[in-house]
């Protein structure tokens, strides 16, 4: 991924260098995979982000790799079960009525928009977390924290959908508790190109690395 030149110098300049990790130790490395469900990426839904089908190969390879190293691989899925109460302000102000019952109703755990999507290749050893809203490491929206710790994870790769909301603020809670941790751009999707672009700009001047997937895969093996 190409920054504008602005994003390049202000990066050099607060910590001296682009890319700050040179290598990735995969026995303490996780893939964050976020939110590739069919409700977010399948036609009909009401969550549907149509460029994530795109990225599913470059999900996969690295999940793949990240395996074969020793890593870790976890895929996040958000349930709406019981949001209408755990979550009432987003579901009463944020949302229309109608929107918010189709949310209720497509995004509920027994329901086929909580399933994540065909074309993906998730492995039996890999961690399922079920999130709760948006980050996954606001307080009671999951145990990703927890299973990040008992496996001894110090670098986050975040990839899956949308970019600039889920994933995002999954990845900026992940380096507020410090873990290192780096969006990979080529897995990760936005509704329009320019909120993904946007979205990574501003993470990479703040918060993290940005990264693709043969990037980080070359970092595994280094």
């Amino acid at each position: 991924m190409e920054f504008p030149q602005w994003v390049v110098e202000r990066v050099i300049a607060r910590q001296g260098r682009l890319h700050p990790y040179d290598r990735l130790d995969p026995k303490r490395t996780a893939f964050v995979v976020i939110d590739l469900q069919n409700y977010y990426t399948q036609p009909g839904y009401l969550g549907e982000c149509a460029p994530a089908r795109a990225t599913f190969p470059a999900v996969n390879r690295l999940a793949n790799a990240l395996r074969h190293a020793g890593g870790h691989v976890i895929w996040v899925q958000t349930s709406a079960d019981g949001a209408d109460r755990s979550w009432s302000h987003h579901h009463a102000h944020m949302l229309t009525p109608e929107r918010s019952a189709r949310r209720l109703r497509e995004l509920a755990s027994s329901h086929a928009g909580f399933q994540l999507a065909p074309g993906l290749e998730p492995d039996p050893a890999d961690e399922r977390v079920v999130k709760r809203c948006y980050s996954a490491l606001a307080p009671g929206s999951s145990r990703l924290h927890e299973v990040l710790q008992a496996r001894g994870i110090t670098h986050v790769l975040v990839g899956g959908t949308v970019t600039n909301v889920c994933c995002e603020s999954t990845a900026r809670d992940a380096m507020m508790m410090d873990y290192a941790t780096v969006m990979v751009h080529d897995a990760l999707s936005a509704v329009t190109p320019h909120e993904h672009e946007q979205s990574l700009q501003t993470w990479m001047l703040f918060f993290g690395d940005v990264l693709g997937t043969r990037e980080v895969i070359e970092r595994l093996a280094a």
